[in-house]
């Protein structure tokens, strides 16, 4: 026969939803820091293709 659940404290749940922002926040800064070094030209970690239009301007 199905038995109800204990419900979960506010604490645990609040420290679960911390986790996961602060998992985002982590990757949101990661990806900004990428964007930034990619725009600047400095990105060794970053492959991406170029135009040849672009490299006959520059």
């Amino acid at each position: 026969m199905a038995v109800p659940k204990k419900k979960t404290s506010k604490s645990k749940r609040n420290s679960r939803k911390a986790h996961w922002k602060h998992k985002a926040a982590v990757e949101a800064g990661k990806a900004l820091s990428l964007g930034k070094s990619v725009l600047s030209g400095r990105s060794n970690s970053f492959v991406y293709p170029q135009d040849e239009d672009e490299d006959e301007e520059e």
